[in-house]
């Protein structure tokens, strides 16, 4: 076990919190999710094909935002944001989609109530009913093709959660928690109240791995605890004989790592495309 985790009944509280306080670890990182809003909003602002704010379910915040690429059967990257459960929202992430819309992609961006309105518990369901209108309503909407589920950090976990899903073909879980024992040290768990029966239900390491491809990864410049996490899993489902590569992205932090998942020529670009090819082989 990495630190500092190994040593983690050793921490105060705040060590704790600080093992898992990405926004601290990295100094611009209020800068670099400004400029990601500010990008996505141009780019809405541009007239980024699709629509906005299509609701899966009754409530504020599960909403659809769908970037169709034109023809039906195309794969399909849908995305869950991140922000611990509790921060974000998907119209902030839209310029993510530029990356494998350049490859004749669709794209759907889902979001889900945060807390503390809603429990994780609450949110991992909302994103299962997501799905289950995706599967049903997608082809009305252009979205027949097979889909790969990615979310980045928060929304990694939920990756991880849901992959199991009808709806998925195969995934892509990028810097997320996988354990969640530890959160309940730190000030994050002040807004989600995590539970035992959450602990125990909710975190990707307890669970049995779900044999659908994934690929897990993370920035080399991560936090410890979040690179415990991706290796951890990648060892688990690899001992479970499940399909999907382990892509440390080398000089990337927690935030940075979503570079290679904007642009055409991105590794995460590449790693979903071949997820789909793998996953119809």
């Amino acid at each position: 076990m990495t630190a500092p985790l190994a040593r983690w009944g050793e921490l105060d509280r705040a060590a704790r919190h600080a093992a898992y306080d990405n926004a601290a670890a990295v100094a611009d990182s209020s800068a670099y999710m400004t400029r990601l809003r500010v990008r996505s909003a141009e780019l809405r602002r541009r007239g980024l094909p699709g629509q906005s704010d299509v609701a899966y379910a009754p409530g504020a915040r599960t909403l659809w935002h769908l970037y169709p690429a034109g023809h039906a059967d195309a794969p399909c990257l849908i995305f869950i944001h991140g922000g611990y459960w509790q921060m974000n929202a998907p119209e902030g992430f839209a310029c993510l989609v530029e990356g494998v819309r350049a490859h004749g992609w669709s794209v759907v961006m889902v979001g889900h109530t945060l807390a503390p309105e809603a429990s994780l518990t609450r949110i991992v369901a909302e994103i299962d009913m997501a799905l289950t209108w995706l599967d049903a309503h997608g082809p009305a909407h252009g979205f027949s093709g097979a889909r790969l589920l990615a979310g980045w950090s928060a929304g990694g976990t939920l990756t991880g959660l849901c992959l199991a899903h009808r709806a998925v073909t195969a995934g892509l879980a990028i810097s997320g928690v996988y354990e969640l024992g530890p959160l309940r040290d730190t000030r994050f768990n002040t807004a989600l109240q995590l539970t035992d029966q959450e602990v125990a239900t909710l975190s990707p390491l307890r669970l049995p791995p779900c044999g659908k491809p994934m690929a897990i990864a993370y920035g080399s410049r991560e936090l410890p605890t979040f690179c415990h996490d991706s290796i951890t899993l990648h060892h688990l489902r690899a001992r479970q004989h499940c399909p999907g590569p382990l892509v440390p992205l080398a000089g990337a932090d927690h935030f940075t790592v979503l570079d290679s998942l904007a642009h055409a020529d991105g590794e995460l670009v590449r790693v979903a495309r071949m997820m789909l090819d793998q996953a119809s082989a």
